[in-house]
């Protein structure tokens, strides 16, 4: 099994998250409300919450990038601390090539975790491109790593602790983390 090396690892300033079949097993609940507004609902696997976190105090950029406008997204986005991006119609290379610009990083600073076709432009430029385990097989044939975990099953946790324990940072941020809520970590 091919495991991350340090220093590629030690590289990545950037983590993108693909966030339906990644984030999500892929299912949207919609439905409308006595107004009539549509309403969106997605299944976030709560065990990815820490890993993102881990990933953020270890001082790492995590953004979520979708193909889709939703509601869900941001929600979650927000809730996490990270950037949410949306390009309608599965166009996600422009907004991460613009992401790059603005924080002054390359590919070669990229992670990506990714499951479906439309993932391809992005995954396929990425230093570290990741599928899921359920990613169809034209993502798994892009990726150099693939989780054991299915989109929505704590892929992205998976990921996380991978990628923390190849720069050699899991224990530390471990550490801390059961420190701060008054454990003796």
């Amino acid at each position: 099994m091919f495991e991350i090396p340090s220093e590629l690892a030690r590289r990545i300033r950037l983590v993108v998250l693909d966030v339906d079949g990644v984030l999500t097993d892929g299912g949207v609940f919609l439905g409308r409300n006595d107004a009539g507004e549509t309403i969106e609902f997605k299944r976030f696997e709560i065990t990815d919450q820490l890993g993102i976190k881990l990933l953020q105090w270890a001082g790492l950029e995590v953004v979520f990038v979708s193909g889709r406008e939703s509601g869900a997204n941001r929600a979650r986005a927000a809730e996490l601390g990270c950037g949410c991006y949306e390009g309608p119609g599965g166009f996600k290379l422009a907004i991460l090539e613009q992401l790059h610009a603005e924080h002054g990083l390359g590919w070669e600073h990229t992670a990506c975790i990714c499951d479906d076709l439309a993932d391809l432009p992005i995954l396929t430029r990425a230093v570290l491109p990741v599928a899921v385990a359920n990613a169809v097989p034209e993502v798994r044939a892009a990726a150099v790593w693939q989780t054991s975990r299915r989109g929505g099953d704590g892929a992205v946790r998976e990921l996380a602790e991978a990628l923390l324990r190849a720069r050699g940072d899991y224990v530390e941020r471990i550490g801390e983390y059961v420190r701060e809520r008054g454990g003796r970590g």
